[in-house]
C-alpha cells in the first residue's frame, strides 16, 4: 500500500497540478492526513516546486466554531484569509486540495450561521474564486479517507477494515494500483474523453431532453456559443491540469433561464456536513420554483437562496452509468466520487471555460452569452440505468446522446 500511497501523491501533484519548477503549491489539508500532506509534499520537491505551503484544516474544530464562536463572526472573512488564498493565486501558485472528512459532521449546527458564513466567503472570497472557476491558476481536488467517513461508507465493517476498503475504492477510481502506469493510464483516458467531447461539440446541439423512470422530464438549452470540455483544463499560463481526481464527466453550461421541467436526484447529496435524499426540483424558465426532498429539505433550500444565482444552474455534466466508480457499487458519501459515477447537474456558478473566449470575459459578459453567476455551485447526480437524453440541433434534428444510462455517440 505504501508504494500505492506515494503513486496517489505523485499523480496528484505531477498530472493533478502539474506542477512547474519553480511554482509554488498550496496544499489544503485535514490534520488527520498530515503523513499524506508529506507524501505530496516531497513529490511536489522533486519535481521542482518552489516552495510548499500547507493550510490545515479540523472537522471537529469547524463544527465547535459554528457551534460556539460568537455570532458576529459569520458575516466576515478575516483579511488574512483573504490575502493568503487571493495572494498566492495572483502569484500563478498551483493549489491542491486533499478531502477526507465527516459526512455529517456539521448535523445539527444553526443553518442561520451555515448560510451566513457562505455568504461572507462567497462576497470576501469572490476575487479567489473567479480566479479558480476562470482556471486562472492550476488547481486539483483529490481525497483520502478518514474513519468517519469510511464507516459511512462500509457501517457494518470495524475502522481498521472500512478505512482499508474505501482506501481500496479511491485508488481504483484514480486508476492507482502500484505499478508506476497510473500516468500513462490517465492519459489514455483523457484521450477517450477527448474523442466524446469533439463529437459533442461538432453537434452544436440547441438543447437536451431528460427522461427515466424516477420521474426526471426537463429540457435543458444550451447557450448557442457553449463548449463541452472535460478530463483536463489549460490554466491561463498554459498549463494543463485535472481539477477532480477522479474524473469521468464531460461538463457544458446551460442557458441560464432555458431549463423547464422536474428533475429527481438519482443519490443523496452531502451538503455541508448533512446528508440530502430522495429529492427532486421543479424549474421554470430556468429557475427552481419548487425543492421536495425526504431527508435535508431545509439545508436544501438555504443553499438555493444564498444569492440570486443559486437558484438557477451553473454546469450540465454526462457520465456513463457504466463507469469505473459506478461499477463499485458504492455510495461514497462524497461528491468528489459520486459525481463521476453518474450523470449530473449543478446549481449555482458557471464555468467560464464552457462559452467560447470566456475565460477572458467579464462577468457581465459572461451573464450576457447567458451563463450563471453565484456564490455557489454545488452538483447532485441524476444518471440512473434507464436514463435517456436526446439532443436537438438549431435545424430541428433530434440524435440519441444517452441510451439506457449510457453514451450513444
Amino acid at each position: 500500500m505504501q508504494k500505492k500511497f506515494e503513486e496517489y501523491a505523485k499523480l496528484l501533484v505531477e498530472v493533478g497540478v502539474n506542477i512547474q519548477k519553480g511554482q509554488n503549491l498550496v496544499i489544503s489539508c485535514p490534520v488527520d492526513c498530515a503523513w499524506f500532506a508529506r507524501l505530496c509534499t516531497k513529490a511536489a520537491y522533486a519535481a521542482g516546486c518552489r516552495e510548499v505551503i500547507i493550510s490545515w484544516r479540523d472537522d471537529q474544530l469547524n463544527r465547535e466554531w459554528f457551534l460556539h464562536a460568537a455570532d458576529d463572526v459569520f458575516d466576515t472573512v478575516p483579511e488574512w484569509k483573504i490575502r493568503f488564498s487571493t495572494d498566492y493565486a495572483r502569484a500563478g501558485a498551483a493549489f491542491l486540495h486533499i478531502g477526507g472528512s465527516d459526512p455529517e459532521i456539521l448535523k445539527g449546527v444553526d443553518q442561520d450561521r451555515l448560510v451566513r458564513s457562505a455568504r461572507s466567503s462567497g462576497r470576501d472570497l469572490e476575487e479567489f474564486r473567479r480566479l479558480q472557476m476562470s482556471n486562472a491558476v492550476p488547481w486539483s481536488i483529490g481525497a483520502i479517507p478518514v474513519p468517519s467517513w469510511a464507516k459511512k461508507v462500509f457501517p457494518d465493517c470495524s475502522e481498521a477494515e472500512a478505512v482499508e476498503k474505501l482506501w481500496n475504492a479511491i485508488l481504483t477510481s484514480v486508476r492507482v494500483t502500484g505499478d508506476g502506469k497510473a500516468v500513462q493510464r490517465w492519459k489514455e483516458h483523457l484521450d477517450t474523453l477527448q474523442v466524446r467531447i469533439d463529437k459533442l461539440n461538432a453537434l452544436r446541439l440547441e438543447s437536451l431532453h431528460y427522461t427515466n423512470s424516477l420521474g426526471t422530464d426537463l429540457t435543458i438549452r444550451l447557450p448557442e456559443d457553449h463548449i463541452w470540455g472535460g478530463g483536463d483544463g489549460v490554466s491561463k499560463a498554459g498549463i494543463h491540469f485535472i481539477a477532480n481526481m477522479p474524473t469521468e464527466e464531460i461538463f457544458t453550461a446551460p442557458l441560464r433561464d432555458g431549463i423547464d421541467g422536474v428533475v429527481y436526484a438519482s443519490m443523496p447529496l452531502v451538503l455541508k456536513g448533512e446528508v440530502v435524499d430522495k429529492f427532486h426540483f421543479i424549474i421554470k424558465e430556468g429557475k427552481i420554483t419548487e425543492i421536495h426532498a425526504q431527508a435535508g429539505e431545509e439545508k436544501l433550500k438555504a443553499e438555493t437562496t444564498l444569492d440570486e444565482g443559486a437558484s438557477y444552474f451553473g454546469e450540465v455534466a454526462l457520465v456513463p452509468y457504466d463507469s469505473p466508480i459506478r461499477n463499485q457499487e458504492l455510495l461514497f458519501y462524497n461528491t468528489l466520487f459520486d459525481e463521476n459515477a453518474a450523470c449530473h447537474l449543478a446549481f449555482g456558478e458557471a464555468y467560464s471555460e464552457c462559452i467560447k473566449g470566456g475565460e477572458n470575459m467579464t462577468k457581465e459578459e459572461l451573464k450576457a452569452h447567458g451563463l450563471n453567476d453565484s456564490i455557489t455551485h454545488v452538483d447532485f447526480m441524476v444518471g440512473t440505468a434507464d436514463l435517456n437524453i436526446t439532443g436537438r440541433t438549431h435545424s430541428g434534428e433530434e440524435i440519441p446522446i444517452f441510451i439506457n444510462g449510457n453514451f450513444a455517440l
